[in-house]
């Protein structure tokens, strides 16, 4: 071991023993543990930021934890490789898409290989590869022979720039969540998958994840929109026609003013015939309901149908307007309005039909029930409606209007006629072009001949979703050519016990994920109902961001690299120098991207600090679930620190082959004090690495242990074989964080003990001081003393020691204890006369 701790040649070196040895490989074993760890796979955009490294230094960490419990981990990873980032980017550079992508796979693989993150490189997918698709492909049909899939032609959220149709989860705030465009609405055939159906199931199924984040699961809950409420029949007064209302408030039908009814709803078709008036307002306002950012501007904007229905539960004539809010609020539902019990609903009838004084009526919870079992019993008992449950989900436009992408295998012949692409054809490759624009290209390749049978195969590809859906399954199985999925090998990985990704995918990735999950299980290639035990959803990276001016108006933003900054001792700038003499502004900390060009290259920092240092730095810089501020000066903090133990190691090292021979059993008795920290240090890192996931603070019990050992051990006395011992569990317990430094330290320790150096530490229990209760002593309220015991104490042994206690005896005085309260392990509070 050499005396400077050079982490580029240790971290080359340890990287390609492992790579040499397979060191990660997993195989399926039944006499061990299995542990399947998933970092959700990245996109290859050209390069890794420091968010990326954040999510897979955390997947990484849990892994290499697991590992040294003795389990058999598998971590995996691919890439999420179509979409439309790489084919603008490719038609931009004036390169295909595929070599585009693979271009960026190469560099970002070596980016990854350079952190030292334990994959099975084995195992690796790229979803733009066609063996990967064509089973997507295959199960596209069995989905459609099922009719679980459908086309329709429908009005759908339509980016102008990107020139594809977006998923309601795709649009955010109105635009598109990609180039931030303002969507419209269009009308075209898409194909869907009946992601409704199975609304109830997922969210049911919400109860069963119990290690999700609380944040995450009602974000889906809300996503999903379940209402449970009352459709009854309404009569037209007009034509005597039926239509079904609804609402979720059965109490509020006996004071119902209006009917709300969505532009959009298939029954505004019958109203709107012969009345120019009507459908001029509903084409307008159609326009509008593709931002959902404008509700509060569109909520309260109607138009009078001048059709009645009759309210069957009083007879009460009821008016029908087409109002925006409904189609927001509720999806396709026609509402049964009730100005007085809800204030969407008052705000529209107050400016468009009628103005009410009062709009509180008071019903008590007693009431209510009562009257919604009268109301039930009569919908029931006359049969004008039943319960039913709505559901804002609506199903999944799969259909996308770009290049890069899995092909659909479907076929349409001239007489209309859909039929899929034969099993012994796929993968349906993309053509060899890739300007989707060209009619004359795109013709000669949509023109094929299935069965003697002359079609045009459909030439919209899935939505980059689909991939993602399933990529965890064929990770189990990435070789397996028998069929999408090895139901044995997927029955012994899955479901995944660790997923870890960003809180963003809550209702748009993990969705689908779970969907995706219950399709595959409905076929029988799957085994669970849910793909994930545990989810870690990470914060994300911020960063100090600058632009200056330009045109007065826009903004051009500056990387810091090219900036001298000045900062305070509390970090705070203090002044900003631009090297272009351009005047700077300071527009605050923000998340890394490449549009506010405030982000940091990874590889920089691996040259300048080393892998090691940055994963520390990375999980210790604040907690996994909340955003982390990138701040080099920590960074440089973990590298000190790392510098400070390597240089005690070496000596250690040196000094131990001249004192190997003293007496260790009398070290032990001397150092009790040490030992018992060191014990308890191995318990809390255990505790906060697996239960709590709370790294930051693992790591802030190993610095402080280490700081104890320098100060208290190393400073005072010569027990190397004490000091040895504390070093090696160090090392063991920085080894999820930082695994070439560890390996390569231990490594020099084991070749003079028989230490195992991939095995956790283990805690001797009789080191470990017993935990101290302390119960607060209360008289009349008021906190008297505090008893501390080592072991839980009932009520009466509490009460005993208390009525000793000094403090206790002259409060009392003279006084009688009439009565106590006791909260078990927390307060006896002894109530007087």
């Amino acid at each position: 071991m050499k005396k400077k701790y050079d982490f580029i040649k240790i971290e080359k070196q340890i990287q390609y023993k492992w790579k040499k040895k397979n060191s990660f490989q997993a195989f399926e074993n039944l006499k061990k543990k299995k542990y399947y760890c998933v970092p959700m796979l990245p996109y290859p955009s050209g390069k890794l930021h420091i968010g990326h490294v954040r999510n897979y230094t955390i997947s990484d960490v849990i892994s290499r934890y697991q590992r040294m419990l003795g389990k058999n981990v598998l971590q995996p990873i691919g890439w999420d490789a179509f979409g439309l980032p790489a084919e603008i980017a490719a038609i931009k550079n004036k390169e295909k898409p595929k070599d585009w992508t693979q271009k960026n796979i190469q560099y970002m693989k070596k980016q990854l290989k350079s952190l030292g993150f334990s994959y099975d490189w084995n195992r690796e997918i790229s979803t733009c590869n066609p063996k990967y698709y064509k089973w997507e492909q295959w199960f596209f049909i069995q989905l459609y022979k099922k009719k679980l899939v459908y086309k329709k032609t429908s009005l759908v959220k339509w980016c102008k720039k990107d020139k594809t149709v977006l998923a309601n989860e795709q649009v955010i705030k109105g635009k598109c969540w990609r180039c931030d465009t303002k969507v419209i609405l269009k009308n075209i055939p898409q194909w869907f998958l009946k992601i409704r159906k199975y609304a109830e199931e997922l969210y049911q199924d919400i109860k069963t994840l119990k290690m999700w984040p609380k944040k995450v699961k009602n974000m889906q809950k809300n996503w999903i929109g379940r209402t449970k409420g009352i459709e009854i029949n309404l009569t037209l007064k007009k034509n005597k026609k039926i239509i079904q209302g609804y609402t979720i408030r059965p109490y509020s039908l006996l004071d119902a003013e209006y009917i709300a009814i969505a532009p959009d709803h298939e029954s505004v078709i019958e109203l709107i015939k012969n009345n120019s008036k009507l459908y001029k307002f509903i084409k307008k306002q159609k326009k509008k309901l593709a931002s959902v950012s404008n509700f509060k501007k569109i909520q309260n904007i109607g138009i009078n149908t001048n059709e009645i229905a009759i309210n069957p539960l009083n007879k009460k004539e009821l008016p029908i307007w087409i109002a925006n809010f409904v189609s927001i609020e509720y999806g396709k539902n026609i509402i049964i309005a009730s100005p007085k019990h809800n204030l969407i609903e008052f705000n529209f009838y107050k400016k468009n039909i009628n103005y009410l004084k009062n709009n509180s009526l008071k019903i008590s919870k007693k009431n209510i029930f009562k009257i919604n079992k009268k109301i039930l019993f009569q919908v029931k008992n006359k049969k004008i409606g039943k319960i039913t449950k709505k559901y804002k989900l609506q199903d999944w436009n799969i259909s996308r209007q770009r290049y890069w992408g899995a092909p659909i295998p479907i076929a349409t012949t001239k007489n209309n006629k859909i039929i899929t692409i034969p099993e012994k054809k796929l993968p349906v490759l993309l053509p060899k072009f890739n300007d989707y624009h060209n009619q004359d290209k795109l013709k000669k390749w949509t023109n094929i001949k299935i069965n003697g049978v002359n079609a045009i195969r459909e030439n919209d590809t899935f939505d980059t979703f689909m991939e993602s859906s399933w990529y965890y399954t064929r990770y189990t199985c990435p070789n397996f050519s028998k069929g999408m999925i090895d139901f044995n090998t997927a029955k012994y990985w899955l479901p995944i016990d660790q997923y870890v990704g960003g809180i963003e995918h809550s209702t748009m990735h993990l969705i689908y994920f779970r969907f995706y999950h219950k399709l595959l299980r409905d076929f029988n290639l799957v085994s669970h109902n849910e793909p994930v035990k545990k989810l870690l959803c990470q914060g994300m990276v911020l960063s100090d961001a600058f632009y200056y001016l330009k045109n007065k108006n826009t903004r051009v933003w500056i990387n810091q690299k090219n900036l001298k900054i000045k900062k305070n001792d509390k970090g705070q700038i203090i002044s900003i120098k631009n090297l272009n003499h351009k005047k700077v502004i300071y527009a605050g900390i923000m998340k890394m991207s490449k549009s506010k060009n405030n982000g940091v290259n990874p590889q920089k920092i691996i040259k300048k600090y080393g892998a090691d240092s940055i994963r520390l730095f990375i999980m210790f810089a604040a907690p996994v679930e909340s955003d982390l501020y990138w701040n080099e000066r920590g960074l440089k903090g973990m590298h000190k620190f790392l510098k400070k133990i390597w240089n005690i190691c070496y000596i250690n090292i040196s000094i131990f082959k001249k004192n190997k021979k003293k007496n260790f059993n009398s070290y032990q008795k001397e150092n009790h004090k040490t030992y018992s920290y060191l014990f308890e240090t191995i318990l809390k890192v255990s505790q906060d690495i697996q239960k709590k996931q709370s790294f930051n603070t693992a790591i802030s019990h190993i610095m402080k242990f280490f700081k104890y050992l320098k100060k208290n051990v190393i400073k005072k006395n010569n027990h190397y074989i004490i000091i040895r011992e504390c070093l090696i569990v160090i090392l063991k317990l920085l080894n999820p964080f930082t695994p070439h430094f560890s390996y390569k330290i231990l490594k020099k320790f084991q070749k003079q003990s028989n230490f195992n150096i991939h095995n956790w530490p283990e805690i001797n229990k009789k080191y470990i001081l017993s935990p101290i209760n302390k119960i607060i002593i209360q008289i009349n309220g008021k906190i008297c003393c505090i008893i501390s015991t080592k072991k839980k104490l009932s009520e009466k042994e509490i009460f005993n020691k208390a009525i000793k206690k000094n403090q206790v005896i002259k409060k009392l005085n003279t006084k009688k204890i009439i009565k106590t309260f006791f909260i078990p392990e927390k307060i006896l509070n002894l109530i007087t006369t």
